[in-house]
């Protein structure tokens, strides 16, 4: 059995659970930011996570959420975690975990090698990390942008306290490299599986999840 855990992000449709259920991702990731293609409605994400299979993670995205987004999305939909993808300070993030009772994954975004002594810093609030590529100065969206950063700033890193998830860029035909040249034992991807802004695509999310599960870093 692999021990590569897949996370697949941005899903709005019930095919979308479908498919990344039956590929055998451990994560289903439901966005909150209207800004995104990806967005869905608390409406929406509460009818896909009742149908989504027992075993599957389903998280929600969250972009510097207040508590009152926070509680009507917890309230609402059946989560098992909530992922805070903004500008969320550590102190913040602290709050949320110890508001909502859920485990909460930040994401770290990664530039350049002044953007790493921000991991040490979440990690002692999270319960898990997201290492992503951080968004241009320009860019709308916090992530999704199918952007890689530069995997050699962790392949130095051989000891976590908290496990963690490599973004950003990821697709079918890298993410094997990726994983063998960082050591990641969980991957996440959003626009790598999509054949249009926000349409997800099944055969892009099984050939995603075949090749990480195949990988070894």
């Amino acid at each position: 059995m692999t021990d590569i855990r897949v996370k697949i992000c941005g899903l709005s449709t019930p095919q979308d659970v479908s498919a990344v259920a039956a590929a055998g991702a451990a994560y289903a990731g439901f966005v909150f930011f209207p800004k995104s293609p990806r967005n869905v409605s608390i409406a929406q994400a509460a009818a896909l996570a009742i149908e989504a299979p027992i075993g599957l993670c389903k998280v929600a995205l969250t972009v510097n959420a207040s508590d009152d987004d926070l509680d009507a999305i917890t309230g609402a939909v059946p989560l098992d975690m909530l992922q805070l993808h903004g500008k969320e300070s550590p102190e913040r993030v602290a709050e949320v975990r110890a508001r909502y009772g859920l485990p909460v994954m930040k994401a770290v975004g990664i530039a350049d090698a002044s953007d790493i002594p921000q991991i040490a810093l979440y990690e002692q609030v999270a319960d898990q990390l997201l290492i992503d590529a951080k968004p241009p100065k320009e860019a709308e969206l916090p992530g999704g942008n199918g952007l890689a950063f530069d995997w050699r700033l962790l392949a130095a890193r051989k000891y976590w306290q908290k496990p963690w998830m490599l973004a950003g860029g990821l697709t079918p035909e890298n993410v094997a490299e990726a994983i063998r040249m960082t050591g990641a034992r969980q991957v996440d991807v959003s626009s790598g599986v999509e054949s249009a802004p926000g349409e997800k695509d099944a055969a892009l999310i099984e050939a995603f999840t075949t090749a990480a599960h195949a990988a070894r870093g």
